[in-house]
């Protein structure tokens, strides 16, 4: 029987990195019997990645029903044609366009401007702990790992944090609701539609009351540089909600299911906060939020012996190229002392994650105060449920109980 990758198998969704090693080992340049290929080695995705003259970044505009994963109904087509900017953004530009671009955004993530944010993470996430760590259990998905990022990205932006849980639905929507079996039906679209009527909403009034925030930022470089048209400031604002967000609240959560299985492990970091950052590098190469990303070829080209035809969507599965063993040795193993140097967990080439640096200061203060204030936590149910999406992989859920802090 022929080998056939389904990345939408429950299997694959659960734990895909058997499949990933498979496919390294036997079809490392995979074609699908759909068209798409999907590159599986970290050799091949990472040279890849940084060759956009060949692997244009277009696919990420239309990735999920180009594989024929996530069908857009005719009846929601016309809908959803009326997005206008929540899917022109930097994500699926290439260079020229894409440097000048990126140049712009750069400037709401300047290491000052990060930096201090530091203590209102640290606010936000002790206001999201003390409603429960008195209580012995919680969803730590629902009521941690989910609103702190979009609260954080949220006010970035200059939005209304008071509408962080509108936020985070529209962005799970979005991102993984698209990319799961099902794919692009009417809640996705409503979600779509409902963002990008708030991202407009925010623009229209920074041209009327500029500010210091992100939002204030873009419209500043259409409007007095004339650089960014409305579609792509609407773009890059949906876009750093979203997907800044959803990377971070399953970097946490991967992060804590790691925690959580291995108690030797959650103890030795809860001694030394030290070993945070490496522990976060670590996850985001054994565990990656993002798994895959997509590229469509601009000529023929030839990896490993096989060619690829232009025109052709290609899979770069960051998730298997972390587990290559020709780049990093006993790729299974968690090993938080592992030089973690080079992994692709925030991507690679000219589209590395642009919020990478606030994702590691949000990762490392919630994790802070998650193994400070959580007394023995353990998984409230014998298995944890992931998400159904082939882009994005973290607990969907993540009920844990621990000694609460107040006697009953």
């Amino acid at each position: 029987m022929s080998f056939v990758f389904n990345p939408m198998d429950p299997e694959v969704l659960r734990n895909p990195y058997p499949t990933y090693k498979r496919m390294r080992d036997d079809h490392p340049v995979y074609r699908h019997p759909a068209g798409f290929w999907a590159l599986t080695r970290y050799r091949d995705v990472s040279e890849a990645l940084k060759d956009p003259a060949t692997f244009s970044s277009a696919a990420m505009g239309r990735q999920s029903q180009s594989m024929g994963m996530a069908p857009v109904a005719a009846s929601d087509r016309e809908r959803a044609a009326q997005m206008n900017g929540i899917g022109n953004s930097l994500i699926s530009a290439d260079p020229p366009l894409h440097t000048q671009q990126r140049n712009i955004v750069n400037r709401g993530f300047t290491p000052g401007r990060i930096g201090a944010l530091e203590p209102r993470i640290v606010e936000l996430a002790e206001e999201l702990l003390a409603p429960f760590e008195s209580r012995g259990h919680c969803d730590l998905t629902a009521e941690f790992a989910n609103p702190l990022p979009v609260s954080v990205i949220a006010e970035l932006l200059g939005l209304d944090p008071n509408k962080r849980d509108d936020f985070k639905k529209w962005s799970s929507d979005i991102i993984i609701g698209a990319t799961q079996v099902g794919g692009m039906g009417k809640a996705v679209i409503d979600s779509m539609l409902k963002f990008r009527d708030t991202i407009e909403e925010a623009v229209e009034d920074r041209k009327k009351n500029p500010g210091t925030d992100l939002i204030s930022i873009l419209v500043d470089a259409g409007l007095g540089e004339g650089i960014l048209d409305a579609n792509s400031t609407m773009g890059f604002a949906g876009l750093l909600l979203a997907a800044g967000s959803e990377t971070t609240t399953n970097l946490i959560g991967n992060v804590m299911v790691t925690l959580l299985e291995d108690p030797g492990l959650f103890k030795q970091v809860r001694e030394d906060h030290e070993l945070i950052k490496p522990l976060l590098e670590e996850s985001l190469r054994h565990d990656p939020p993002v798994q895959m990303l997509m590229r469509l070829t601009t000529r023929d080209t030839v990896i490993d012996g096989t060619e690829i035809p232009a025109g052709n969507l290609v899979m770069m599965m960051l998730g298997s190229a972390n587990r290559d063993e020709t780049r990093f040795p006993d790729p299974d193993t968690f090993d938080i002392e592992r030089n973690t140097q080079g992994h692709l967990g925030f991507g690679f080439g000219n589209h590395f994650c642009l919020g990478a640096s606030l994702a590691r200061l949000e990762g490392t203060i919630a994790i802070a105060q998650l193994i400070e204030r959580l007394r023995e936590p353990k998984l409230a149910t014998p298995e944890v449920e992931y998400h159904g999406s082939f882009l994005i992989r973290g607990p969907a859920t993540l009920p844990i109980e621990f000694e609460s802090r107040v006697a009953a």
